[in-house]
């Protein structure tokens, strides 16, 4: 498999054409390897699938784990390739951010998504600023035709839909990919950080799943936020939010007059875990998905 360390070494693997790509920090999961699987299918007429692996350091805040995020590059890039990738981006912290072209790093504005609901934009400070920053980074290197992500980290999916939209000249005919959150054969949500978790924790864990499914069936949105809270503080895990919003703009809804999405992110002594699912009566269809 090769790995790419510069800009032109990718564009010499690329010649010329726009890859579907995968925008990764590493620590290859099954989640991950069902996003390349998913580029592979949409790549057409020769697209290569790119994926890129980047721990970004502006999207950790103060007191995360940005120096113990797990570091396995040689074993992701072999696992992206028996996934569909065709090529591994994986710059330096300088190639992504050079100290000598300031107006490279500039962060995009950032869409009301990133600011309003108060979800993980709350709760941890200036993430989406790094996110966007990076993948905006990643996107003009790269130059995609399509990208893909998974709806695990929904608010984030939301925020680089609202995001691209706002840049359309920046990145003309970006399509954006939505993948279903994948899941362990218990129902855990993949993440990076599932390895964080002491087996007697792991029962605790799955109470997260099992209050969203509470959600997905409840008759309104207070009556599905009550559910969660009950079933989470139940099982010990501090919740940071256990909430049901507009699955287009995050924000409160009274009623399920719209495509709602159930959200929750808990703490498990020190490993923070997020998750969530279409609320209100099932699998509502979201119309602004993959937009």
């Amino acid at each position: 498999m090769r790995v790419a360390q510069t800009t032109q070494e990718l564009a010499d693997e690329l010649k010329g054409s726009r890859p579907a790509f995968v925008p990764t920090m590493g620590a290859l999961h099954g989640g991950h390897l069902a996003l390349i699987s998913r580029a592979k299918q949409l790549a057409r007429n020769g697209t290569r699938v790119a994926v890129s692996i980047f721990v970004n350091p502006t999207q950790f805040g103060p007191g995360e784990d940005y120096q113990r995020y797990p570091r396995m590059l040689e074993a992701d890039a072999t696992a992206a390739g028996l996934a569909g990738a065709d090529v591994i981006f994986a710059p330096s912290v300088e190639a992504v951010y050079p100290q000598q072209r300031r107006d490279l790093a500039r962060v995009p504005r950032l869409p009301e998504v990133a600011t309003q609901p108060k979800l993980e934009d709350a709760h941890r400070p200036g993430h989406f600023a790094g996110v966007c920053q990076v993948v905006a980074r990643l996107f003009d290197m790269v130059g995609p035709s399509v990208a893909v992500f998974g709806e695990k980290d929904y608010q984030q999916l939301r925020v680089i839909e609202e995001m691209v939209k706002q840049e359309t000249d920046r990145w003309p005919g970006l399509k954006i990919e939505r993948h279903p959150t994948v899941r362990e054969p218990d129902g855990l949500a993949m993440s990076s950080r599932n390895a964080y978790l002491h087996q007697e924790q792991r029962a605790d864990a799955l109470a997260i799943s099992r209050a969203l499914m509470l959600a997905r069936n409840a008759n309104s949105p207070r009556e599905a936020e009550q559910n969660m809270q009950e079933i989470l503080q139940w099982h010990r895990l501090a919740v940071d939010y256990a909430v049901v919003r507009d699955a287009r703009t995050l924000m409160p809804i009274e009623e399920f007059g719209v495509p709602a999405r159930a959200l929750i992110a808990a703490r498990l002594v020190n490993v923070r875990l997020i998750d969530n699912m279409a609320a209100g009566g099932g699998e509502t269809k979201d119309p602004h998905a993959g937009s």
